[in-house]
């Protein structure tokens, strides 16, 4: 008569087989992404970096004159 195989192993084994399914699925996944070459990634990098730059010197800007108009009304 066979042995029954009990619960925990079961369980171990279903959840150790959908880790690597979960892993084998991330792998299929990132070899189908298209990447981009080094000269995009570095053109988007610098847009990034100056749409920042920009933003926060307007932020910047707008702070000094509220601070201003501040010190003007408070006086």
């Amino acid at each position: 008569m066979a042995r029954p195989v009990p619960k925990k192993a079961v369980t171990a084994a279903k959840s150790e087989n959908r880790i690597v399914r979960y892993f084998k699925e991330v792998r299929a996944e990132i070899r189908r992404v298209t990447w981009p070459t080094r000269r995009v990634a570095t053109n988007l990098t610098l847009i990034v970096l100056s749409v920042t730059l920009a933003a926060s010197v307007a932020m910047g800007v707008v702070d000094w004159l509220f601070a201003q108009l501040f010190a003007l009304i408070v006086g």
